[in-house]
């Protein structure tokens, strides 16, 4: 077997504690083998800064000295080699017995306490469609015996997507407006989506960037990844429906998006890396898709959740329910992949890009990443524990996504949440 994309180091010992001390809670999502990059202010009249969550705290990295800027794209930029040593000398002040304990406790402050917003200004969007499962579903719907287009074991599937209308955990956004043509009409209507859904995905942030007309080969693909964050790729069902032939998305997916705050870096990810595999009656990927590495280490092993928090459980102070659970093993491209084809024709990604990997749903009906499967496109509404049902969101819904690595011998690591709510259409 070749060796891991990203060796094991000290930061990764799971008996490392710290001296703050709700990192070493065992539910935590950040304890100190984590240590996400993320931006945080005191009020909207200050610039964003550049912190790391440690336990329920933020460490002001500008005021620990390891940094002389608050620029996130220029830090997520910097070669592997660089970033591996920040973090090293992060872990190194935080952990139990750091002689920098007393110098740092004044750089702490707690994550209630200030805004998080977006980990980095977001340059382009690109959303792929890896999540099989979901594809094959949704296929379903339209073409009962032929789900999978012709290309979709051959190539990632891709289209590019607003930036500007993504935002970070806490989003609120009014229920979007559009064209849709309703069953059995010859002329399509306007007004509020009806059928108005989320989609469970991660978010893959570009750091380096690569030069206009130089393809990023797949060996190198991953250091050209800072980290992950959980994301929302909200989406009007109904105008979906009429807009998307013959381009794709636009208007059904371009109103919001919502991302988790605290970017889970490549190097925190490091032990919870699987083999991706393809089946034998499956094309196996060309060459420039390739990789001993890719092979042996390529997937990755994250558990996510999706949550529902009605406005009537809100006001009974019920935290949602859960509507479903998958895991990113599960999609058919790595991030690897989608690096390296993305670039394979000149294009040229650059630091704060964000690649979507699209739904991901897990094998099981009940695994659905979005209500558009677990309802059977609508038909079979959700009937929840409460007694509210559902078909697709309502005004005053609120969507939670979470995700967590966990491994036996390793210390369990976690995204925090992406959590987005629905507000009624705004009046024309």
């Amino acid at each position: 077997m070749s060796a891991p994309v990203i060796a094991l180091d000290a930061t990764h010992d799971p008996a490392t504690q710290s001296w703050v001390e709700s990192a070493n809670a065992a539910d935590t999502d950040f304890p100190i083998q984590n240590l996400p990059f993320g931006r945080f202010r005191h009020n909207r009249l200050e610039p964003w800064q550049i912190g790391v969550a440690i336990g329920d705290r933020v460490l002001d990295l500008h005021a620990t000295g390891l940094i002389d800027h608050n620029d996130m794209a220029r830090l997520m930029a910097a070669p592997v080699a660089a970033r591996r040593a920040l973090r090293l000398a992060i872990w190194e002040g935080l952990r139990a017995g750091s002689s920098l304990q007393k110098v740092w406790s004044d750089a702490l402050l707690r994550q209630t306490e200030v805004e998080l917003g977006l980990p980095c200004e977001v340059g382009d969007y690109t959303d792929f469609y890896t999540g099989i499962h979901h594809a094959t579903t949704v296929g379903k719907l339209f073409r009962p015996d032929n789900p999978l287009l012709p290309n979709y074991k051959w190539v990632p599937i891709g289209y590019h997507g607003r930036a500007s209308s993504i935002g970070a955990s806490g989003q609120q956004f009014h229920r979007p407006r559009g064209q849709t043509l309703k069953p059995s009409a010859t002329v399509p209507d306007f007004g509020p989506t009806a059928r108005l859904d989320y989609e469970l995905e991660i978010a893959a942030w570009v750091g380096m960037d690569n030069a206009l007309g130089a393809p990023v080969s797949i060996a190198d693909a991953e250091d050209h990844l800072f980290g992950l964050t959980l994301l929302n790729d909200w989406s009007a069902r109904d105008v979906q429906a009429w807009e998307y032939q013959p381009l794709g998305p636009f208007l059904a997916k371009n109103f919001a998006s919502t991302v988790s705050p605290w970017l889970v870096t490549m190097e925190a990810l490091a032990p919870f890396r699987a083999a991706f595999t393809r089946s034998a009656d499956d094309p196996q990927p060309m060459a420039y898709l390739d990789s001993a590495n890719n092979r042996s280490a390529g997937a990755l092993d994250v558990q996510l959740e999706v949550w529902l928090q009605t406005p009537t459980m809100r006001e009974a102070g019920s935290a949602g329910e859960r509507l479903s659970q998958s895991n990113m093993r599960d999609a058919y491209w790595t991030l690897a992949q989608l690096v390296a084809h993305h670039t394979v024709n000149g294009c040229n990604l650059r630091g704060g890009d964000v690649l979507g990997t699209g739904t991901l749903s897990g094998p099981a009906p009940e695994q659905g990443g979005s209500l558009l499967e677990l309802t059977q496109g609508g038909k079979v509404a959700l009937t929840l524990a409460n007694g509210e049902t559902r078909t697709f969101l309502q005004d005053g819904d609120s969507i939670i996504l979470r995700g967590s690595c966990e491994r036996a011998g390793v210390r369990r690591i976690g995204f925090g949440e992406c959590r987005g709510t629905v507000l009624a259409a705004r009046s024309l």
